[in-house]
């Protein structure tokens, strides 16, 4: 059945369209498929899959008429967030467990868990940067070892 053909009552549950007492519109329909949660946030189907997999996301409502909510949509921000913040799956399933008001658009981080997280992406970036500094290295010897006279650009360099 595709999803304009459905609407989504108050009990959670999917109904065709015209069966129910709400329209089939979308501003008026609280659940959402997967596709439309995927296009809404910009995450692959196998990525929201994925998190669901792993206990971030669940699909609510019965047999084949299981769907998101907008209160997922914004889960799925916040998980990218935590993403983009560095913090494992594991750790965002850990703060998406902390209640917070109904609609943060803010990842409920406490102080020292943001002192730690800030601590630990300055130690990956020192990491990166001496993995950086030691391929340069190796690429110059490889330059000199080969006589090249006018090597090709390094990447990263201007």
């Amino acid at each position: 059945m595709a999803s304009n053909d459905r609407t989504h009552t108050q009990d959670g549950t999917f109904l065709p369209a015209g069966g129910g007492d709400s329209p089939a519109t979308p501003e008026v329909r609280e659940g959402l498929t997967i596709r439309e949660l995927a296009r809404a946030t910009g995450v692959t189907l196998r990525a929201l899959r994925f998190y669901e997999s792993k206990g971030l996301l669940d699909r609510h409502g019965g047999d084949g008429a299981r769907g998101f909510s907008h209160v997922d949509r914004d889960r799925v921000a916040l998980i990218l967030q935590g993403k983009r913040l560095g913090f494992t799956l594991n750790a965002i399933r850990e703060l998406l467990a902390v209640p917070a008001g109904s609609g943060a658009k803010v990842l409920p981080i406490g102080r020292r868990k943001c002192v730690d997280q800030i601590n630990l992406l300055e130690r990956q970036r020192r990491d990166i940067e001496q993995a950086i500094a030691e391929l340069r290295r190796i690429y110059t010897e490889m330059l000199t070892e080969s006589g090249t006279a006018s090597p090709t650009r390094m990447p990263g360099t201007r």
